[in-house]
């Protein structure tokens, strides 16, 4: 497990993680839908997180959910990089009922967002637009390439975790080891 503190006037924040892990998690971020799809992204990356975040929620959940971003996807950084004997690339399509969601990734170490998820409004008291702010901290902190797209979908709930656990499926993979691969570039470095 490595782990991480951040903290500032507007949140308290503490990860730790363990990418060989077994999906475990405990999670109280005070946003519940959040630690919800956080809990999902653990099950299926079996990625070990403990999560706690003491934010401004009495304004509104942005700033715990784009932290808790930050940080986790930082600790992803500390984790992979330099990167050996992994997979690097990975691919996804989740279905959950109506929505399949797509996650095309790579352990890049160069940051890029493709998000391309059709929600709007709320999800109980979850402010929808705070999904692509959490993934664009994640994905910019943790320097991985991730193209997030619904395929198709109706329900918000649905296409929310069904991109959680797509991210999740698709880092699982490309985190897979293969001692063949060594460095898994012509660059010979990541």
């Amino acid at each position: 497990m490595i782990t991480k503190t951040r903290t500032t006037k507007e949140t308290d924040i503490t990860v730790s993680l363990d990418i060989n892990g077994t999906g475990k998690s405990n999670i109280d971020t005070g946003v519940g839908f959040l630690d919800h799809m956080l809990e999902s992204f653990s099950k299926h990356s079996l990625i070990d997180l403990d999560i706690t975040c003491k934010g401004d929620t009495h304004i509104d959940d942005h700033h715990s959910v784009e932290d808790v971003g930050i940080v986790l996807g930082s600790l992803i950084a500390q984790a992979i990089y330099p990167i050996k004997n992994m997979e690097r690339f990975g691919s996804a399509n989740i279905v959950m009922d109506e929505a399949c969601i797509s996650c095309d990734l790579d352990l890049s170490n160069r940051p890029f967002l493709v998000y391309e998820l059709d929600v709007h409004g709320k999800v109980g008291q979850f402010d929808t637009e705070l999904v692509e702010e959490f993934y664009r901290a994640f994905v910019l902190n943790s320097r991985i390439s991730a193209h997030i797209i619904m395929l198709r979908g109706k329900n918000k709930h649905h296409i929310i975790e069904g991109s959680f656990k797509s991210l999740a499926v698709s880092l699982r993979r490309a985190l897979a080891v293969n001692e063949r691969v060594g460095v898994p570039s012509t660059k010979d470095v990541l």
